[in-house]
């Protein structure tokens, strides 16, 4: 059975490299983008299971681009989850505004990573 994939947007090295490491550790293929801007056409093409998206960067506006992919007819139907700080909710609000399936602070990302995962692949 193949391995599902997962799309990771992210700019920061860490907790960037750390989410790969825990993915790849729970028998996910990781594929990793730090441009936003390239963000639906990878999902496009590489045709992933879900998207993790860090919401911080320095040179991407990574809201907008996730609006994108929840426009986009091929990729609308992939769940993200969005993780940031918790000391800037209005990059959470905006990523829920986006369409988001969920937001979780950073801090919990790796710890909590398979209920996450769980909660975020839920069928409904």
């Amino acid at each position: 059975m193949t391995q599902p994939l997962a799309l990771v947007l992210y700019e920061k090295i860490l907790p960037g490299s750390q989410l790969v490491n825990r993915l790849q550790d729970l028998k996910y293929r990781v594929q990793t983008i730090s441009d936003a801007g390239l963000l639906v056409e990878c999902a496009e093409q590489a045709k992933p299971l879900l998207v993790l998206v860090d919401l911080e960067s320095s040179r991407n506006n990574v809201t907008p681009a996730i609006a994108q992919l929840k426009q986009h007819p091929a990729t609308g139907h992939l769940p993200i989850i969005a993780f940031g700080a918790d000391k800037k909710p209005e990059l959470q609000a905006a990523a829920k505004t986006a369409g988001v399936t969920l937001v979780v602070a950073e801090a919990a990302i790796l710890s909590h990573l398979p209920q996450f995962l769980e909660q975020a692949l839920v069928v409904e």
